[in-house]
């Protein structure tokens, strides 16, 4: 029963405590703001609980797996390999318990307050929190950030429940599938796939565009495509699925393939076509704060809302749903409401995609820049030159680099193969700083190392391909 109350006043509030929220919430601490989060479910939000950091821990397991079933090509030859699952799950969940543990310490060291429940917006400065027991409370707040962050996309006739799964369920089987349907080849969708088919599944991806990962160039796509064919994962683009049928041990899938339909029988299917705002039956119209038609609040360079004391960040603001991205635009929108002049500048965002073989990227394509108006060149280097890369046995892929034509000024990057995700960030500080070609060339970078192939693209660039 929900019992009247009376309002108390709050200075800061955060609505979310994921990866924006969370850093959101402690640098307004560190700049002597009092703040309270409000939280629906659990610390650290979907990203740490059941999104970035578990399916990270489950990939790790799945490349450790691979790595103890040996390489004969080394002289490496082992018997009798055995995967733990249960174990595995165990595991993944004690990174996930010691990272938002880490969470919770932090806002308890900024004297952070947390209130649990979900919060409705009355107005614009004063908020009320619906607890699980339906117990309520009205805050009245000075300035608020919300961080609410997304939830799945349920398609017609795929409800999650029973074998149908979204990626927070596909993330806590308790047994590897022989066999898995993956609908939906986006990162989520294709990390997934490559994660269980190294834990020995037999993978279906149905994507329906005509490529998987289209927000990545082909030439990168195909790198990693013809890796996860090679691990037992089967793709089917221009794929739309139609309807899933249950029972007690399976589930058969019904698509549409290049305007033919056919049936695919699997233990579990994962649906993972995209994520929709948590913005929704908030109450922002009460408080006049604008959304557009897709449920995106409109802010601008220092995650202002239309009420100039609200701001938003994250996957409820426009832009790719990123941990890193919501936790820049939090500590921006903290600062702003500090009174300091601080604005996003998406010059160099990085974005990686998980798969067996790495994808990552950051600033402008090729294409990207031309549209800009930029007159650019690229200069591509391949893991295959590159002596670690050859002395690990992970040759496939490259790195290229995009820099302007006369100044020689690095603005994007793209890389394809082994490590990708760490070798990303010096070429994003790069862009940042305002980089040239011969920067990075005159960089002294460690011999044998994959970070040498970054050094060597430049070299090419410059027209000194020193070691291709």
């Amino acid at each position: 029963m929900v019992v009247g109350d009376f309002a108390e006043d709050l200075e800061t509030v955060v609505i979310g405590s994921g990866p924006g929220g969370y850093v959101a919430a402690i640098h307004a601490a560190e700049l002597g703001q009092k703040v309270t989060v409000i939280e629906r479910e659990f610390i650290g939000g979907v990203c740490l609980n059941v999104g970035c950091i578990p399916s990270k821990a489950l990939i790790e397991a799945a490349h450790h797996y691979q790595s103890a079933l040996g390489s004969n090509k080394m002289g490496i030859v082992t018997e009798n390999v055995k995967l733990d699952f249960a174990k595995a799950q165990e595991w993944k969940g004690s990174v996930v318990d010691r990272l938002t543990g880490g969470v919770a310490g932090l806002f308890k060291k900024h004297h952070i307050d947390v209130l649990w429940g979900e919060a409705y917006l009355k107005d614009d400065h004063s908020l009320r929190v619906i607890g699980k027991d339906d117990s309520a409370q009205t805050y009245n707040f000075e300035h608020l950030i919300i961080a609410s962050g997304s939830h799945p996309i349920e398609i017609p006739n795929f409800k999650f429940e029973g074998r149908v799964l979204d990626s927070t369920g596909a993330l806590a089987l308790k047994e590897v599938p022989k066999e898995l349907v993956v609908i939906g080849g986006g990162y989520i969708g294709s990390e997934l796939a490559s994660a269980y088919a190294e834990l020995g599944a037999h993978v279906t991806i149905l994507e329906g565009l005509d490529s998987i990962l289209a927000n990545y160039e082909s030439d990168m796509v195909k790198v990693v495509q013809k890796n996860m064919t090679d691990k037992n994962v089967d793709i089917y683009t221009s794929a739309m699925a139609k309807k899933a049928e249950q029972t007690d041990s399976a589930v058969k899938i019904t698509a549409e393939v290049n305007g033919e339909t056919k049936e695919f029988t699997a233990d579990y299917c994962i649906v993972s076509v995209g994520r929709k705002p948590n913005t929704a039956e908030m109450g922002l119209e009460q408080a006049g704060v604008k959304t557009n038609d897709r449920g995106l609040i409109e802010v601008d360079a220092q995650g202002k809302t239309s009420q100039p004391h609200i701001y938003a960040i994250g996957d409820v603001v426009a832009g790719a749903a990123l941990a890193h991205k919501a936790s820049y635009e939090g500590k921006v929108a903290a600062e702003a409401i500090s009174g300091k002049t601080s604005t996003v500048d998406y010059r160099a965002m990085p974005a990686v995609c998980y798969t067996s073989v790495q994808i990552a990227t950051t600033g402008l394509t090729v294409k990207e820049a031309k549209e800009q108006g930029l007159d650019v060149k690229k200069a591509q280097f391949p893991f295959a030159a590159n002596g670690r890369a050859i002395s690990m046995d992970a040759t496939d892929g490259f790195i290229r680099l995009v820099f302007v034509k006369d100044t020689e000024a690095l603005v994007g990057a793209q890389i394809v193969g082994a490590n990708a995700a760490d070798l990303i960030t010096e070429l994003t500080l790069a862009i940042e700083s305002g980089a040239t070609l011969d920067d990075v060339a005159l960089t002294i970078h460690p011999h044998p190392s994959l970070a040498e192939g970054v050094m060597d693209a430049a070299d090419v660039g410059l027209g000194f391909p020193t070691n291709i």
